[in-house]
């Protein structure tokens, strides 16, 4: 049926969105793109349409404006409302972080659902309770509109046993402690472009480093995930803007057990004040790092390039060798100075960068011939909800 697709992708303090229009002559349209930041202290709503041009925006003083996800959704409809000049909303799609054991796919959400993943909380504390919130405030706007989750880790269900678990005891795997991986509509979404660019390259040995706040790489071979950093949580893997990624499980038991830290306290440092920010002491912005400068940024920025170019190398050994390595995400896709130190080193596996073309942002940043092509392209997760939205909206 004919109409809009609604995407949203409801965080801790901010709210994305996306509008997408299914009756266009060339397929799926995006009409307007935007998010809403600083929910809770001063709010700011902007939104953009398909070229990019700025067509709305509102500020709040702080303390002032929505306050939450349902006050941010508020926001955003008063203002979708006055846009789509009564063009009928035919499905809401949802970033949901965790699918568990079961939800493998896109799915229609119904009170069962919603159950279900209301059980799933505990593994991601904070993620799941805010992509939760933005369904029900969504199903409050629209009754009776189709909703539909379409999960981060569902894409990694495709991994092999070996990738998926951990060194336990059997029973534990059966209990769903595994490597769930997450990022995995990002994954999706460049995999599905790669193929549709060059379908030989889409069928090959590809790492994927989706690089930003949140940080992660995938090992994907004929367009099938293989193998991910990130586990049973999204705290594990590459460290992060304020995450720190893998750690020896020892120290959280020493910080506990001899440093007589609470849960709480290991939770919050390990989640928001370790990674890029912690480490630097300056920030989780590499922008900002770069330009602090100092043995501290040095010391962040090298060992988050070392810890991604280890994962380059573990997840080729895994798939038994790379064709292309693809950066994407924040720092995937801006930051040259962390793509050349990355690549620094990888020589041996015919990884290399053109130094100009890396400089520049360039599509393909590896030289001309080089056997392991090196690209840089943006992700869309946005694009991906609304296309699984619409996959399960036809049936």
């Amino acid at each position: 049926m004919p109409g809009i697709i609604l995407v949203l992708n409801a965080g801790s303090s901010s709210l994305k969105f996306a509008v997408y229009d299914t009756a266009a002559a060339t397929g799926l349209a995006a009409r307007y793109a935007g998010q809403v930041e600083g929910i809770g202290a001063a709010p700011h709503i902007i939104a953009r349409d398909a070229t990019g041009h700025p067509v709305f925006e509102q500020r709040w003083q702080q303390g002032e404006g929505p306050t939450n996800q349902v006050g941010a959704l508020d926001a955003v409809m008063a203002w979708l409302h006055q846009v789509l000049d009564g063009r009928e909303v035919a499905a809401i799609g949802h970033r949901v972080v965790h699918g568990g054991v079961h939800f493998h796919a896109p799915v229609r959400i119904d009170l069962h659902v919603m159950a279900e993943l209301q059980a799933l909380v505990p593994l991601a504390p904070l993620h799941q309770p805010h992509n939760l919130a933005g369904i029900a405030a969504a199903a409050r706007h629209f009754r009776g509109v189709p909703q539909v989750a379409c999960f981060d880790t569902a894409f990694h269900r495709t991994q092999p046993f070996f990738a998926d678990t951990f060194g336990l005891p059997p029973e534990f795997h059966a209990r769903g402690i595994r490597r769930y991986g997450f990022h995995g509509l990002s994954y999706e979404y460049i995999a599905r472009q790669l193929a549709a660019e060059d379908p030989v390259l889409g069928a090959g040995r590809l790492v994927v480093a989706h690089l930003g706040n949140g940080a992660s790489l995938c090992a994907i071979a004929d367009g099938r995930a293989q193998g991910s950093t990130m586990g049973f949580t999204a705290l594990d893997g590459v460290p992060m803007g304020t995450r720190s990624g893998q750690i020896d499980p020892g120290v959280v038991l020493h910080m506990i057990d001899t440093l007589g830290m609470s849960t709480a306290e290991v939770s919050r440092l390990l989640y928001n004040n370790s990674g890029l920010k912690g480490m630097s002491g300056v920030s989780q912005d590499v922008r900002e790092i770069e330009a602090a400068g100092g043995e501290a940024a040095e010391w962040a920025l090298g060992y988050f390039a070392y810890r991604v170019r280890r994962e380059v190398a573990a997840l080729a050994a895994g798939i038994g060798g790379i064709d292309a390595l693809v950066f994407t995400a924040g720092i995937g896709e801006h930051a040259a100075g962390v793509r050349a130190r990355i690549c620094q080193g990888l020589g041996f596996l015919g990884i290399a960068l053109d130094p100009a073309r890396n400089t520049h942002h360039a599509a393909e940043i590896s030289p001309a011939g080089a056997p392991v092509r090196v690209l840089v392209r943006h992700t869309d997760e946005e694009r991906m909800i609304a296309e699984h939205s619409l996959e399960v909206l036809r049936g």
